[in-house]
């Protein structure tokens, strides 16, 4: 099996949805999560438990924000999606994260998911604890 659009999208619903244990079901056991925040720049993660962890503080970090699918395409082993996040401040003011993920599948599962992200403005908000 390869992956499909429509596999990619419900990772994305996965992820909006803050489901761990699905997200996970999408990864490969030997998986890699390059993160789009951290020292390195972005911190990365291997192996299914680092991984699951490393989504677990993704999901922290962008606590607040409403998760939006954007384009998606796949070129047979590789694949790539847009998305953003968006926040409204007690001020009426709208914050806004664009990002995409570059993927490498195997079969029909993730096993790299290499994170970018673009900051407009100042969304006041600091990276989450590395330990």
């Amino acid at each position: 099996m390869a992956m499909t659009l429509e596999r990619l999208a419900e990772f994305g619903d996965a992820w909006r949805d803050k489901n761990l244990d699905r997200l996970m079901e999408f990864m490969t056991d030997d998986c890699t999560f390059r993160a789009s925040v951290g020292p390195e720049p972005g911190t990365t993660f291997r192996g299914r438990a680092e991984v699951r962890r490393g989504f677990e503080l993704m999901l922290a970090y962008d606590a607040g924000f409403e998760s939006h699918a954007g384009n998606a395409f796949i070129a047979g082993e590789r694949g790539a999606g847009q998305w953003f996040y968006t926040r409204t401040d007690e001020d009426g003011q709208v914050h806004r994260v664009d990002g995409c993920d570059l993927y490498e599948f195997d079969g029909d599962r993730i096993r790299v998911k290499d994170a970018y992200r673009r900051v407009h403005g100042d969304i006041g908000h600091a990276p989450p604890h590395q330990s």
